[in-house]
């Protein structure tokens, strides 16, 4: 897209913050949403949720999938301070929103090996929770970067692995390159989430390329400065 906006200053991460973030390749920012904000991304979500055909790319089996990225609330809950805060420390230039969408793991559903998003493309990845979640339906786990593998080629240690656990209102936010994946969901309990990603400015073209595949409607051409 052209035509984009003047430059927004993002603040730093606090130094604690910022050093787990590094060492591990991932932040858990605990009550990050607002309270008074929750309810309305749960309703958000719940009306964006449609049937496979709204989707211009097939949407996995097992998941309760979400258009989110028109909605007020969701636009402004992926530029709370904290969560652009964690993408321009793991980016360190210019960076911008490329996409969010909503994802719910259904009963028995949900369960993904773990994998990588980002091989070659610098790219954050984050999952605003929406409900609590934990091992019982559907939570992420991750791979922390001191344990993690390398290439994983088509392996996995899944020993390696720590399932997240938390509430309503929880921010993970994650080098995009780092294993991860979602569990089963055995309780059946709704464990729906905000999936968001910062790419780097100049990755923009190859993102604008496939705008229509990723269902992205949204507005993209705020541009996020470290």
């Amino acid at each position: 897209m052209s035509d984009l906006l003047a430059p927004t200053k993002v603040e730093p991460l606090e130094a604690e913050q910022a050093a787990a973030l590094d060492r591990d390749g991932y932040l858990l920012l605990r009550g990050a949403v607002p309270e008074a904000w929750r309810e309305g991304l749960r309703d958000a979500f719940d009306a964006g949720v449609g049937t496979q055909d709204q989707w211009a790319a097939p949407r996995g089996l097992g998941w309760r999938h979400a258009l989110v990225d028109l909605d007020p609330v969701v636009q402004r809950t992926c530029r709370l301070p904290s969560l652009l805060a964690a993408g321009g420390q793991m980016l360190g230039a210019p960076f911008f929103l490329g996409q969010v969408e909503g994802r719910e793991p259904l009963l028995d559903g949900g369960h993904q090996p773990l994998h990588r998003d980002g091989v070659g493309v610098n790219a954050v990845a984050a999952l605003v929770f929406l409900d609590p979640y934990g091992p019982d339906n559907g939570a992420t786990r991750v791979v922390p970067r001191p344990l993690d593998p390398g290439d994983l080629g088509g392996e996995s240690d899944e020993t390696l692995s720590l399932i997240l656990t938390g509430e309503a209102g929880d921010i993970l936010v994650f080098d995009a390159d780092l294993p991860h994946g979602a569990t089963r969901n055995r309780s059946g309990a709704r464990r729906r989430s905000l999936l968001l990603s910062f790419m780097r400015e100049r990755d923009r073209a190859a993102q604008d390329a496939c705008r229509a595949a990723r269902n992205v409607r949204m507005d993209t051409r705020q541009v996020f400065v470290p």
